[in-house]
């Protein structure tokens, strides 16, 4: 048995939470969420706790046994509290800027490059610190939007400029040392 998978998920009264046809949702404060769960795995309201249990052994079971219960965790977590990512940007003349709904970027190319923020997060720039704060309900696609920032601009080694996620660390390199 799993021991993230056998743990049952928590909720308050501020939460309501349905499953119909292998389909979990999540109404809360903050959003409604909805996720697709493996036939093999079984999920169960009881009170106001969740609990996931699989249909067999199999190893495929067995993986997503624990990722199942995980989910759905984070989904009650989001629509409660919500998550947030923070990206920085450095180097010379890169910046964040919003426009309405779009997310501008200058990275050193020769043109400007805009983002449109998907449904459902939202984002705040502080432009002293060179910053952009992503918020959403859905913990999945803020991580991929970050993700997908994060790769306009890659952190350089060597100078250290680029996008990163606020408090990774950065592997420096050394230049090239003096001649003889």
């Amino acid at each position: 048995m799993s021991r993230i998978g056998k743990m049952p998920i928590p909720f308050g009264s501020n939460v309501k939470v349905s499953v119909k046809d292998n389909v979990v949702t999540v109404q809360g404060p903050k959003a409604t969420l909805e996720k697709a769960i493996h036939p093999s795995i079984n999920v169960a309201v009881e009170g106001s706790e969740i609990h996931v249990t699989r249909n067999d052994e199999t190893a495929e079971s067995k993986a997503l046994h624990g990722l199942s219960r995980v989910l759905i965790a984070n989904m009650v977590h989001g629509v409660v509290n919500g998550f947030s990512k923070t990206l920085e940007v450095k180097g010379t003349g890169y910046k964040f800027e919003l426009k309405g709904d779009k997310l501008g970027f200058s990275l050193g190319f020769s043109h400007p490059v805009e983002m449109v923020l998907p449904k459902g997060i939202s984002a705040e720039v502080n432009k002293t610190n060179n910053e952009v704060t992503l918020t959403s309900a859905d913990k999945e696609l803020l991580g991929d939007f970050a993700a997908k920032i994060k790769k306009l601009r890659p952190v350089e080694p060597y100078k250290g400029k680029g996008i990163f996620y606020k408090d990774q660390f950065i592997r420096r390199k050394a230049g090239k040392a003096a001649g003889k």
